[in-house]
């Protein structure tokens, strides 16, 4: 099943008030800021996008499968990258899905070739990266430098570390909204 551009809105607007995990903002600040931020470093607008959606599969998960006790850690990696993906194709283009698929892959890269990345992250990040794998060996790293997106990735994974600062102003979701129209495979209702 495909989702609409008013299906994602809606979805995104009803995680208003469910925080990010274990973080001071809530899932919607979450990804309004990623994608503010991708958007003020002028990134294509399908990039902007893939900020806007990224933790899209956290939200789904949670609309299938709740948690019982959100506040508590994850025990196990949601895969939370790949559960959207097949919700959106058909809507948006490669340049939306890739890095959204990569963007947990891109932190487990930067641990790898940035020995300061690891520092900086949060307490939440650094519990999930254990969960996905851990940092990427030298052989994964050559093999994600080698996949089509993996730059944008690694940007959008700034957007992600960094836009967790509570009452942080964006663009509001009408704003995105317009840009998920302009980057979507076939015109959209709504």
């Amino acid at each position: 099943m495909s989702l609409s551009i008013p299906d994602i809105v809606q979805l995104l607007s009803s995680r208003a008030t469910t925080w990010y995990g274990q973080e001071a903002v809530s899932q919607l600040d979450h990804a309004l800021q990623c994608a503010q931020m991708a958007e003020h470093a002028n990134e294509t607008p399908e990039t902007v996008v893939a900020a806007l959606l990224h933790d899209l599969g956290h939200m789904l998960n949670a609309e299938r499968d709740p948690v019982p006790d959100a506040d508590a850690p994850p025990e196990k990696d949601d895969l939370h990258q790949f559960v959207a993906l097949p919700f959106l194709r058909g809507l948006f283009p490669d340049a939306v899905l890739e890095p959204i698929k990569l963007h947990v892959d891109a932190k487990r890269y930067l641990c790898a070739v940035d020995a300061a990345y690891w520092a900086g992250l949060s307490p939440a990040s650094k519990h999930s990266l254990v969960l996905q794998g851990g940092a990427f060996d030298a052989a994964q790293v050559q093999a994600f430098e080698a996949l089509p997106f993996w730059e944008e990735a690694v940007r959008l994974r700034g957007y992600d570390d960094l836009a967790k600062v509570p009452g942080a102003p964006t663009a509001g979701l009408a704003h995105f909204s317009q840009t998920m129209s302009r980057v979507a495979l076939a015109p959209q209702l709504g």
